[in-house]
């Protein structure tokens, strides 16, 4: 599918989603008249609102960082690894084996950590010099908190591909430092631009010129969150790709990808180098090797970028949000749910034990959906709108999954 223009504001917005949601499109159209902003703003076939900027997009900041267009998960991404074991003779019993062992070996949820630091030489290097926001407390938690899961969307999923073989994935990020981190800068992005009386349309999308002393602390700061949350998955899969080998004797790991869709770089686009943002999206240069997520229920892919510079050479992260986590709560059905997810092994839908209040929803008691199949776009409409972007390389469908 070809983008769509519109012009909402200073600057064009091109979409590869088909119909945006209004408020998404309306923070489309704030960014499309912030004052950093370069060429267009691009949305990608998985947009859905986010904060100040929709999750899904991409922008281009001449000279400035937007901390909010990052987001409070910096570096959050994927990780995913094929091996050489045929998918055909994975049974129940051994995804059920192998994901029983994961979870003794990654806490999972949010708050659940490790008991003890963990050792990491990126963490000592910056022990007398914590990224800004985080205090004592936060940087022994940071410590403990490598190699953990944490909550919401992120996964852990054992798959089997198109290609006949079967695949381990994971979704994680910075866990709590790369909130602080995120929350820190925002409001020093803030009060910076209050006292210089800059003009921006969203108080959510204050920003920091990219050579200032504050801009520089970000980028910083934002740079060590990126290599914590790679760090943080390398480690994970660490444990799974061993699980894997105590069940599947002789298995080989033969190929492995660890990617960002939280972050900001310096990259070249239309002749200027500029601060490319990308928030829930994933870098799609010519050749690069990327990671498509379904929901939890549904396929995912690994794929090959083509470089469209419409799209500042990027992708979707996933399949996208069609509800919000209260909404699907409240409307979903268990029954539907779990028809949703038959045949692949998970550990049931818990109760919402008043997480969003005491509506009534569909079927009795109120249950935790928030990650159900039907709470996310089809993700084959999303690869489709995406044909220009990306080469699908191989089709993961699910065997087992664990949510955080």
């Amino acid at each position: 599918m070809e983008w769509s223009r519109n012009d909402l504001g200073r600057l064009p917005v091109l979409s590869w989603c088909a119909t945006p949601e209004a408020t998404a499109l309306q923070q489309a159209a704030n960014l499309a008249d912030h004052p950093v902003l370069f060429r267009h703003v691009a949305l990608m076939p998985d947009c859905h609102v986010g904060y100040g900027m929709p999750i899904g997009g991409v922008i281009a900041c001449d000279n400035a960082v937007i901390p909010n267009a990052v987001g409070v998960d910096i570096g959050c991404g994927m990780g995913a690894v094929q091996t050489n074991f045929p998918a055909a003779e994975m049974t129940p019993e051994r995804v059920k084996k192998i994901l029983h062992g994961v979870k003794r070996g990654v806490p999972l949820g949010e708050g659940h950590a490790h008991r003890t630091r963990q050792a990491w030489n990126g963490l000592e290097a910056r022990d007398g010099d914590r990224p800004g926001g985080v205090d004592a407390g936060g940087w022994e938690l940071a410590a403990c908190n490598l190699g953990t899961l944490g909550g919401g969307n992120h996964f852990i999923e054992l798959q089997a591909g198109d290609d006949g073989l079967l695949w381990l994935m994971i979704h994680s990020g910075s866990r709590n430092l790369g909130y602080r981190i995120a929350e820190y800068y925002h409001q020093l992005a803030l009060r910076l631009n209050e006292q210089e009386r800059a003009v921006i349309p969203d108080r959510q999308l204050a920003f920091l010129p990219a050579n200032s002393a504050a801009g520089q602390a970000y980028i910083r700061d934002m740079t060590f969150a990126l290599e914590y949350a790679r760090e943080n998955r390398r480690r994970i899969l660490a444990v799974f790709k061993d699980e894997v080998a105590q069940v599947l004797k002789n298995v080989v790991f033969t190929r492995e990808v660890n990617i960002h869709h939280n972050y900001a770089a310096a990259e070249t686009h239309f002749g200027r180098t500029v601060w490319i943002h990308r928030k829930g999206a994933t870098s799609a240069q010519a050749g690069e090797t990327g990671i498509i997520p379904g929901s939890m229920g549904t396929a995912s892919y690994i794929v090959t970028g083509r470089g469209n510079p419409d799209a500042f050479m990027s992708c979707s992260h996933g399949a996208g949000r069609v509800m919000g986590r209260m909404d699907a709560c409240r409307r979903l059905s268990k029954d539907a749910c779990d028809d949703a997810m038959r045949g692949i092994v998970f550990d049931g839908w818990k109760p919402a034990r008043g997480k969003f209040g005491r509506g009534p929803a569909k079927g009795g008691a109120l249950y935790d959906l928030e990650e159900a199949p039907q709470a996310y776009k089809n993700i084959e409409d999303v690869i489709a709108a995406e044909q220009d972007l990306v080469h699908p390389e191989v089709r993961l469908r699910p065997l087992g999954v664990i949510k955080g």
